[in-house]
């Protein structure tokens, strides 16, 4: 079954199919990152997912920024800047950015900046969960200021919620691509990702996990380590094109302390699926083949 788009969106067909999609990536990967709380933590986690997959996965430069736009990392001068460092240097094959609201033209300050100096980056650009559940594109955020009961949240609202900032990311990701002229920045789908366990929550279909609000440490919605490894997996899955299925359950399960061992390891998997069903049938992941080779 092909995916199509639904406002924007991919629907998630029943089966990914072997010749729908680009061929995996095999050699390990030079990674760069820029971020803020809700994406840093993907760093290190997909360092460790990569390396358990039996890849020699390389950290070569982080910024990490708390509440920041990447206007914030671009703002840093270059003596300081370890990403800017790495970058010019061409020794870097992924760059990875989390902005908040758009626009936020140093996301294509950044891209040109990699570009010059490595024509074969691959940037992506993390389409995050909604802070306070909701699509409220003002910054700086409310934070803690607004309580949010997430076990309250409606599925279908946040749905459209998540729709919503997924159109700005696919519609401003999509218009950097044209003034390149071609294909290298990428979109990481976390946001529809999380609202799936959400719902799968809901149904009572995650094991392990009762609430809503067991995927959250704060109203604002920083992850904990359910969420924080679902979204590590969409990263992993889409720099590496491939699943992460049947990989070992992550050092981050260590904090989930009333979790049942069994549990984790069927969660784990859920999370995999998850992840790999969002990424492998979203047309602007890289993980589809184009549309026009087929």
């Amino acid at each position: 079954m092909k995916a199509f788009l639904l406002a924007s969106l991919c629907l998630i067909a029943p089966i990914t199919r072997a010749e729908d999609l680009q061929p995996p990536v095999t050699e390990g990967q030079r990674i760069a990152t820029c971020g803020h709380s809700f994406h840093v933590f993907t760093y290190k986690q997909v360092d460790e997912i990569a390396k358990s997959a039996g890849l020699n996965h390389q950290l070569v430069g982080l910024s990490s920024i708390g509440g920041s736009t990447v206007q914030k990392h671009w703002d840093v001068p270059e003596e300081k800047s370890a990403v800017k460092k790495v970058l010019k240097t061409g020794k870097v094959d992924v760059l990875t950015l989390s902005p908040i609201w758009l626009p936020d033209p140093a996301i294509e300050d950044f891209v040109k900046l990699g570009l010059d100096h490595n024509p074969a980056l691959r940037i992506f650009v993390q389409e995050y969960w909604m802070p306070n559940d909701e699509y409220k594109p003002v910054y700086p955020l409310e934070a803690n200021k607004k309580k949010v009961d997430h076990n309250a949240t409606d599925i279908a609202q946040l749905r459209d919620a998540t729709q919503r900032y997924a159109k700005d990311i696919e519609d401003y990701v999509r218009g950097i691509n044209q003034r390149l002229g071609k294909q290298s920045v990428y979109i990481v789908p976390v946001g529809m990702a999380a609202v799936t366990l959400r719902d799968k929550i809901v149904k009572g279909e995650a094991p392990g996990l009762k609430t809503q609000g067991e995927l959250f440490r704060d109203y604002w919605g920083h992850a904990l380590a359910p969420l924080q490894i679902l979204s590590s997996y969409c990263h992993f899955a889409v720099i590496y094109r491939r699943s992460p299925a049947g990989l070992p359950v992550p050092n981050a399960f260590k904090a989930l302390k009333d979790m049942s061992d069994d549990d984790k390891a069927k969660l784990n998997k859920l999370l995999q699926e998850i992840a790999w069903e969002t990424v492998s049938h979203h047309p602007m992941a890289g993980v589809m083949k184009p549309v026009a080779a087929k």
